[in-house]
């Protein structure tokens, strides 16, 4: 019984979510031989366009975007995990993004100086982030073939 929980435990760690992330963009870059291809081709990934835009996947995805952008931001986020975030003045003005307003549970955890919720809160966070743009890189490289005529 113990091998099983941990085996789910496991497919649920952060390390896991990257490794999967990491291989849908490796999958992704294998499959896009001509990435130029992707310019003004919408991002249209079978979401209802007329639905609330409350998914944070829009920020890193605006509606508006091309293949193309999400195609060099996927692979950008790839290589900040595999070889780490420039720091400070090493990273250039334009890539730093904004920081957004910080929520009230984070906040309190940072006022209370409780790091076993600062640290809770960010995994979930970042395994939500992963996930997403896992299933970003995967849908990119759907539409890739589609676009190109190539199916499976």
């Amino acid at each position: 019984m113990m091998q099983i929980s941990d085996s789910y435990n496991q497919k649920n760690s952060l390390i896991n979510a990257m490794n999967r992330f990491i291989g849908a963009v490796n999958n992704m870059d294998q499959t896009v031989m001509v990435p130029s291809l992707l310019r003004d081709v919408p991002l249209d990934d079978g979401e209802d366009p007329k639905a609330p835009e409350t998914d944070t996947s829009r920020t890193f995805f605006p509606q508006d975007g091309d293949m193309y952008s999400s195609y060099v931001l996927l692979k950008s986020i790839r290589n900040d995990i595999e070889w780490g975030v420039l720091q400070g003045e090493e990273r250039p003005k334009e890539v730093v993004p904004e920081v957004p307003e910080v929520p009230e549970v984070l906040r309190a955890a940072v006022e209370e100086d409780d790091l076993e919720k600062q640290f809770h809160f960010h995994l979930t966070g970042l395994h939500t982030i992963l996930s997403k743009l896992t299933l970003k890189a995967n849908t990119l490289t759907n539409r890739y073939k589609e676009e190109i005529g190539c199916r499976n």
